[in-house]
């Protein structure tokens, strides 16, 4: 009963680190960006750009973790200012791929933070 009750806890907790936002480096989804097309990943960096229309339903905001930079469209309020460092969780999309390269890599946000 014991090692049965031991495999359920082992699984759930094996179950929920899977579907955990894994951290990556923005370089890494630059590099592969197939591979996490439409998964949600977790990215800390500071915010290099951000651009808000007024009447827009979403904002857009550029991260740079120093191995690369990649844009950001949020859909919660405002965008962050310039020079915060964030943690964003999201899920990685491409607008298009063209000749194998992608165009329009971002992350729809899901989720920030502002970290110290």
């Amino acid at each position: 009963m014991t090692t049965r009750i031991f495999a359920v806890i082992l699984a759930t907790g094996l179950l929920i680190a899977g579907c955990a936002a894994r951290s990556v480096r923005i370089a890494e989804l630059k590099n592969d960006p197939s591979r996490y097309n439409d998964k949600s990943v977790r990215v800390t960096g500071m915010v290099t750009n951000s651009f808000g229309i007024p009447l827009v339903p979403f904002q857009l905001y550029n991260v740079d973790d120093g191995s690369g930079e990649i844009s950001v469209v949020s859909r919660s309020g405002r965008a962050p200012a310039r020079g915060t460092r964030i943690e964003v969780k999201g899920k990685v999309s491409e607008v298009a791929v063209f000749a194998g390269r992608s165009i329009g890599l971002h992350i729809t946000e899901e989720d920030r933070k502002v970290v110290n």
